[in-house]
């Protein structure tokens, strides 16, 4: 694919959105979603049903999941001096000692916490503010019992900054997938939001493969670019883990004639990271950082499924270097006409 130097430019990734259009719900059901689907070699755009997904596939295609699973990371506490803190999590916490945890976190109150203050989460959950750095705080919790069962009890689901509400009982299952299964990611994959079992099980009876993976999304992936020359921004790393049946079943696909359809750009960066570092598919589990512009040579996937992303984000980008940045625009373009909704909880995009 043709590469110039606009798609080196940070401002060549804007659109301008209508606050309306940003989707503050899920759909009433996962499948009943719209799908835009583009053909990326001619630029055909068609409009569809997300269950209509079906009609796009074949027999000896294989998807690719990534089965993470978030956890509530919005921590609710009272500082020592009584007054009101929001901590936010921003990875899963790695285990230091038998009964304490360590984390980076995002803190909000009137008053920055100050180091050495012991926050109440709960009964059963303190956190000591460690240290401050680059906005960030470097905090330890205290569980007194099972870390993520406390953090089911005490948490909140971690909705994305542009979904301007508080969460409801409704986001505890709507902001995961189905198949979700690795405890680990602070914001969901949101491509895969939109399978229902019903319809894995269909497109399974018509003999597609599922390969699964997981990479745990930290609140990175909501970072934005900030270089002009997008070549000079530098992405956050992110866990990713890839066993030997879902390297096998990729590589008996490639094999036979199959395509792999890539569901989200968390996929699609663990399959393309991993060809990359060892030059084919391997089992491999470590951190990810492989930030994807164009010009980058795609050597898994085939197709892409992935939701509408924000202006001059990295996730944007990536899209734009798998079906031309003018091509990806114009096709948001036309869902904005459309009435498409955008984001984590918006509609979703099959490229062909």
């Amino acid at each position: 694919m043709k590469v110039n130097h606009e798609d080196f430019l940070l401002s060549s990734y804007d659109y301008d959105l209508p606050i309306d259009r940003i989707a503050q719900y899920p759909s009433e059901k996962r499948d009943e979603s719209k799908l835009l689907v583009l053909k990326r070699d001619k630029g055909e755009l068609s409009h569809h049903r997300f269950s209509q997904i079906i009609e796009f596939l074949r027999k000896g295609d294989c998807v690719v999941l990534n089965k993470t699973k978030v956890f509530p990371a919005r921590l609710l506490g009272q500082k020592p001096t009584g007054g009101r803190i929001e901590i936010f999590l921003l990875n899963f916490p790695q285990k230091e000692t038998n009964n304490a945890f360590l984390v980076k976190a995002l803190c909000k109150s009137s008053k920055p916490p100050k180091t050495g203050q012991v926050i109440e989460i709960s009964e059963r959950l303190k956190i000591k503010i460690l240290k401050r750095e680059n906005g960030e705080y470097l905090v330890r919790l205290f569980p007194i019992g099972d870390l993520l069962e406390i953090l089911e009890n005490s948490g909140k689901v971690p909705l994305p900054p542009y979904i301007k509400r508080a969460d409801k009982p409704i986001d505890q299952t709507r902001y995961q997938t189905v198949y979700a299964k690795d405890i680990g990611s602070v914001a969901a994959p949101t491509a895969g939001l939109h399978f229902s079992k019903s319809l894995l099980k269909r497109l399974r009876e018509m003999g597609v493969k599922f390969a699964p993976l997981t990479l745990h999304v930290g609140y990175g992936t909501f970072a934005p670019v900030r270089c002009e020359d997008i070549r000079k921004h530098k992405i956050h790393g992110e866990w990713i883990s890839i066993d030997r049946e879902t390297v096998e079943k990729i590589n008996e696909t490639k094999k036979t004639g199959g395509r792999i359809l890539c569901v989200g750009t968390t996929s699609v960066r663990t399959v393309e990271f991993v060809y990359k570092k060892f030059g084919k598919l391997e089992e491999y589990s470590g951190i990810c950082d492989l930030y994807i512009y164009p010009g980058f040579k795609f050597q898994v996937t085939d197709m892409l499924l992935t939701n509408f992303h924000l202006p001059k984000s990295s996730l944007l980008i990536l899209v734009s270097a798998f079906a031309g940045r003018k091509t990806i625009l114009n096709a948001y373009h036309e869902a904005l006409k459309k009435g498409y909704r955008f984001f984590s909880y918006g509609d979703a995009m099959l490229i062909i």
